[in-house]
């Protein structure tokens, strides 16, 4: 069944989907088509911030991904959450608002992504940010995206930042201002009580343009070519296959998996792969679902000696009542809170030229994972990442039905200096432990406990019990050269009226927590499929 025609369809309300979807619908005269495979947002858990404990491994609202089992990861498959639901990952991930290092926007221009240096992408960051301590340099405030300051006050947490500061690490203010490096307070992607999520900043208001067509539960299958010229998109819904036409362009904002999925599904990928599943090649594409990027994080948890944790406050039925009285009543408290309320980044002994290689994300309390219910005792966690590993996996569709979950190998730790500066960071992590602020605070180390004194049980630690920070990135990684599956204007090589805008096309991950960039990401190809209109 064939759709009216449109002037651009986009395939994925998500983070930059939303944007695109927003910005572009902007002028009435342009017929936009925004599909989802997931449903509405309208649930109170995807809303209420610290919601996400109970949201990001929901199959109503998050398709869980296996990867494949890998050595740097004990022959663990690590599972993968993507928000299947208006305002995908943005509605269910844990809030941290964190651009990443100024030198990673650099970066990708000098890995070939013309015009995306920091300089280059600082306005369109400060776009669509509302930040609620004000406009200045860094920040902006007239736009749709709220972010907050932290606001809760736990003893332990500020108690680690002291320590951190008495390790030698910088007091950081401000981790979205001149410098990621240092430790302090979180900035979360949160209103005066609710989630900011791309829906409810970018969609939601704009919903009811006549120029603008949501359709949810619409699973996209393949795009359609005219020759190299693609025209439409086709999708699945209730059992029953649909298409549209569009007229100017086809935009994916369908994620870091399911995007290069996508184009591969339609014969835009590595030749050999498409031809073994019958698939017509439109472009043969080597690197489409190749340069695949993640953060995989290793937890310390001790125990603390007075009842100051999370876990201790959420078996208190007075506790539970004044924490949704400071929520109700000032906006403030537990219930505020995101995956992370202090942390920071630092340098191994294999950082290179004073630019930190770890994130820190800290918490005052501890879980097996998020959805479990948290530990009996009084649990500190403490986290550590690379901020760029150096290993690369791949995304490779094993069959023609695109409802099948793709061959997902992340390939975590198949180069040396990702296990030495992941153990360097929770080398750190402990002695910013033993430092005088914090020491008297805990009693016994519970992950990786005593058994773990030196490096090679560290590692072995990290690898059978860590796992992922959610950020996968950089399938569809844009470039000047000619095997990029992307231009830095976001076209995809090849063919003709394509782009992607996505996480997918970051050519290296950011340092930090990616949700901030991949929605810059969509504000400024927005941007650039406006400029081509014109």
């Amino acid at each position: 069944m064939v759709a009216k025609g449109y002037d651009y369809i986009i395939v994925g309300a998500g983070s930059a989907g939303c944007i695109v979807a927003n910005r572009l619908s902007a002028d009435p005269a342009c017929r936009v088509l925004l599909l989802e495979a997931g449903g509405s947002d309208r649930n109170f858990w995807l809303k209420l911030p610290v919601g996400y404990y109970r949201s990001i491994y929901d199959g109503r609202f998050s398709r869980l991904f296996l990867t494949e089992p890998g050595e740097g990861t004990a022959g663990r498959p690590i599972m993968w959450p993507r928000g299947r639901v208006l305002g995908g990952s943005s509605s269910i991930n844990g809030l941290i608002f964190i651009r990443g290092q100024h030198e990673d926007f650099d970066d990708w221009e000098r890995l070939g992504a013309t015009g995306w240096s920091y300089r280059d992408v600082l306005p369109h960051f400060r776009k669509y940010e509302r930040y609620r301590g004000g406009e200045s340099q860094y920040h902006g405030a007239l736009g749709e995206f709220e972010v907050s300051d932290l606001r809760n006050d736990n003893p332990a947490a500020a108690a680690w930042v002291a320590a951190a500061v008495e390790f030698g690490l910088p007091h950081n203010d401000d981790f979205n201002g001149a410098t990621t490096h240092g430790v302090g307070r979180y900035q979360l992607g949160i209103g005066r009580h609710w989630r900011s999520s791309a829906a409810s900043a970018f969609l939601r208001p704009v919903a009811q343009r006549a120029n603008l067509t949501v359709m949810t539960g619409a699973h996209a299958s393949r795009v359609l070519f005219s020759g190299r010229k693609a025209t439409g998109v086709e999708w699945i819904r209730q059992g029953q296959r649909f298409g549209a036409q569009a007229d100017r362009e086809i935009v994916l904002s369908a994620g870091a998996l399911q995007s290069p999925q996508l184009l591969q599904l339609s014969g835009i990928g590595p030749a050999d792969l498409l031809r073994g599943l019958g698939i017509g090649v439109v472009v043969d594409a080597p690197e489409v679902g190749s340069n695949l990027q993640d953060h995989y994080q290793a937890r310390l948890i001790v125990r603390l000696k007075r009842p100051i944790s999370l876990n201790d406050q959420v078996r208190s039925p007075y506790q539970l009542a004044k924490m949704s009285a400071e929520w109700l009543f000032a906006g403030r408290g537990p219930l505020t809170v995101g995956a992370g309320q202090v942390g920071g980044a630092a340098c191994t002994e294999y950082a290179t030229a004073g630019r930190p290689d770890v994130q820190f994300n800290v918490m005052p309390l501890s879980v097996d994972k998020p959805g479990e219910p948290l530990h009996r005792y009084s649990g500190f966690t403490a986290s550590a990442w690379q901020c760029h590993a150096r290993s690369r996996g791949t995304l490779a569709i094993r069959s023609t039905d695109p409802l099948d979950q793709p061959r997902i190998a992340p390939n975590y730790f198949a180069e040396e200096i990702d296990r030495k500066t992941l153990v360097g960071g929770m080398n750190i992590l402990r002695d910013i432990f033993r430092q005088k602020s914090f020491r008297d605070l805990w009693d016994i180390e519970v992950a990786p406990g005593p058994e773990a004194p030196g490096p090679a049980s560290l590692w072995e630690f990290a690898r059978r019990t860590g796992g992922t920070v959610f950020h996968c990135v950089g399938t569809c990684r844009m470039g000047s050269d000619d095997r990029a599956v992307l231009d830095p204007d976001l076209r995809v090589r090849g063919v003709d009226g394509l782009r992607v805008i996505d996480a997918s096309v970051m050519p290296q991950i950011t340092s930090a927590n990616t949700n901030a960039a991949s929605l810059m990401i969509g504000e400024k190809g927005a941007a650039l499929v406006l400029s081509a209109k014109s």
